[in-house]
């Protein structure tokens, strides 16, 4: 197969030794996230302001889920990631990503007991013809060993696109988009779960669907993503 479809850079588009994979001059530009970050948002910090340390913000404004992490900034070759995955059908992606995350969310992942996706509204699934949330969740199932519950949560209304949307529009957009199915909600009693999403931009979409979670009683969420956008102020930039 790969004699007719050689492998190529998921940045740039050049030969590689293997299937979606990065050149070194499209690995170099990538910036991932490390500490120090805010325990529970994992917005990065300008500088280190000691282990365990949170943000002002998440203090005056706790957010409904546990923590939250993500693996990489929202550009350059991240932001091509996302968009082949979510918009042309490179859903090889979500395997090289998923390694990312696992990567960054080691913390959070091991806190949790089921993985669970963000989902999308069936018109839009009908389009991409898969969810992309979905994708790497099935393969952080894989690598962790947590079970994945396909299908667990729907997406009951059909929200705008968020790109351009500004804090307060993206948070009336999802407010009570998201329901648990009949059937899985007693399988989330009690435990702790991880909700996948593919970029946390400002956090209004895990956290309508974190809020879900909690109501049909599950005791803890916890928040993976692949990217996330540098600063609240790019929110108006990205899906």
């Amino acid at each position: 197969m790969q004699i007719v479809y050689p492998p190529v850079c998921a940045g740039c588009g050049k030969m590689t030794g293997q299937p979606a994979a990065l050149c070194p001059e499209c690995w170099g530009t990538v910036r991932f996230i490390e500490r120090p970050y805010c325990e529970i948002t994992g917005l990065p910090f300008d500088h280190d302001r000691g282990e365990g340390m949170v943000s002002p913000d998440a203090i005056a404004n706790p957010p409904p889920y546990h923590r939250a992490r993500a693996a990489v900034f929202h550009d350059g070759v991240a932001r091509k990631m996302v968009h082949g995955l979510k918009y042309s059908d490179r859903a090889d992606l979500a395997a090289m990503m998923s390694v990312w995350m696992a990567r960054a969310g080691r913390d959070v992942i091991d806190d949790s007991d089921v993985i669970v996706a963000v989902p999308l509204h069936r018109g839009r699934l009908f389009a991409r013809r898969y969810n992309q949330s979905a994708e790497l969740a099935r393969q952080l199932a894989g690598i962790s060993g947590k079970p994945f519950l396909a299908g667990a949560m729907r997406r009951v209304r059909a929200t705008r696109q968020q790109v351009g949307l500004g804090l307060r529009a993206r948070q009336d957009n999802v407010r009570g988009a998201f329901l648990v199915q009949a059937g899985q909600a007693q399988r989330l009693l009690g435990l702790k779960v991880l909700l996948v999403d593919d970029v946390f931009t400002t956090g209004s979409t895990v956290e309508a669907a974190t809020r879900a979670l909690l109501r049909v009683g599950a005791r803890q969420i916890n928040v993976l993503t692949f990217a996330r956008v540098a600063s609240p102020g790019e929110e108006t930039l990205y899906a």
